[in-house]
């Protein structure tokens, strides 16, 4: 949901910057108001669907000629950050960091609220880890690159941000194609243009490898049965995922078409936090259960206290209680760490790469997960547990029966997908990518 959520977000921006590249002053120049339709799903964004649709079908082709334009886009990419960075704080002025109201101006509560909508531009470091199979001593090399992309990454982020504060004070910022704007606002108009160029190339290239690696996820998931095995398929002649490529293309392409860009990111902020919460309590469970055999009471029961703790800490926080909710919630959450820590034993790995520090890292994820869901709107609450019901009893209706079925059929010598040829296919392709 994730990866079909942001892709369809990252095409509704490329519309706006691509806009911006021809000089238009309203990025929701080259959509279409359809009256009929309800608010925020009534303008109907067809550039956007046309990217989806023409990378869904270059995907479809070939990875290998894909590869040399994400090349090719990727340069111009890294060129159009370098550029934004060198010229925010060459022309800029330390003047727009603390005026008109200081470096926070809407306090912590500010910040924490940003931080929660913007946590959907982490989504995708988890793809390296299915590229375990193609390189190396996984163990070592994987938790470094995954480690060294996001703090790269977060560095381009604050740098990016730095120059737009620095070019215009945060109230005159603009909430759409930011950057293109903050140019023309000085007096660049010519480079609010290259901007919005090199900004609409750099989607392009994000969206390419995200919708690659969206149809491979999905290949696995087809593979296991949890979804139609006809989605696990591998065409002989073009070696690519085609039918998953194809389904969340289309699924893709639907979302960008209607749906407005603050109800997408809603949506993938909430799906994000509740995956790393699931994922840091996992983390937990297998290093104190799996791996240690100890009894799980005492790790589910830690769990479920320290996620009962943030969640005091967040209503407090909501409502106010400062005075005594954040002192005691937070204490409470510490002392709960602190206590597990020592009364429950854990096996250190002595060889290879673990997380170090255990239970303090999983465990402050889970508390900020929780802790920045509750900064969210209530309309993102209520669409994903639409979706999320949805996604349950597809899961019970079909999921269960048909994994269950496969077992069957694996067991009697019988299978729809040859899980080794497919793999080996997709392997090739996602070599000849990156």
């Amino acid at each position: 949901m994730e990866y079909v959520l942001s892709n369809a977000a990252v095409a509704r921006s490329f519309t706006e910057y691509l806009s911006s590249a021809f000089g238009e002053d309203d990025p929701r120049t080259w959509r279409v108001e359809v009256d009929g339709l309800v608010k925020g799903y009534n303008m109907l964004d067809f550039p956007a669907v046309a990217l989806i649709l023409l990378l869904t079908f270059c995907l479809c082709h070939s990875t290998k000629e894909s590869s040399t334009l994400n090349l090719v886009m990727t340069v111009f990419h890294v060129v159009f950050f370098g550029f934004i960075i060198i010229a925010g704080f060459c022309i800029g002025s330390t003047n727009n960091l603390v005026k008109p109201k200081g470096l926070a101006p809407f306090g912590v509560r500010g910040v924490l609220d940003g931080a929660a909508i913007v946590y959907f531009s982490y989504i995708g470091y988890d793809s390296a880890s299915t590229m375990a199979e193609e390189i190396q001593n996984p163990s070592q090399s994987l938790p470094v690159g995954i480690i060294g992309s996001v703090v790269i990454t977060s560095m381009l982020y604050c740098l990016m941000a730095l120059s737009l504060c620095l070019m215009v004070p945060y109230n005159k910022i603009s909430e759409r194609i930011s950057f293109s704007v903050a140019f023309r606002q000085i007096g660049w108009d010519w480079a609010s243009n290259v901007v919005g160029a090199g900004a609409s190339l750099g989607i392009v290239a994000s969206l390419l490898v995200a919708m690659l690696g969206q149809a491979r996820y999905l290949c696995v998931i087809g593979r296991a049965r949890l979804v139609p095995s006809w989605l696990a398929k591998v065409h002989p002649s073009t070696g690519t995922p085609l039918n998953a490529t194809l389904f969340l293309g289309l699924c893709t392409a639907s979302i960008a078409l209607f749906t407005d860009l603050e109800i997408v990111i809603g949506m993938i902020s909430i799906g994000t936090l509740l995956v790393f919460y699931l994922v840091a309590n996992a983390l937990i469970y297998r290093r104190y259960v799996i791996i240690t055999n100890n009894p799980p009471f005492r790790t589910l029961l830690f769990l479920f206290l320290l996620s009962s703790s943030a969640i005091g800490f967040s209503v407090s926080w909501k409502l106010n209680q400062q005075r005594w909710g954040l002192p005691l919630f937070g204490l409470s959450t510490v002392t709960i760490i602190a206590f597990f820590n020592y009364m429950v034993p854990c096996v250190c790995h002595p060889t290879g790469w673990s997380m170090p520090f255990m239970p303090w890292p999983a465990a402050l994820s889970i508390f900020l997960n929780v802790f920045l869901m509750t900064t969210l709107k209530k309309f993102s609450f209520e669409r994903f547990a639409i979706w999320a019901c949805f996604i349950t009893l597809f899961y019970l209706l079909y999921g269960v029966h048909s994994t269950y079925n496969a077992e069957e059929r694996e067991s009697t010598g019988v299978d729809e997908v040859n899980p080794s040829s497919a793999v080996q296919q997709i392997k090739l392709d996602i070599q000849v990518l990156l």
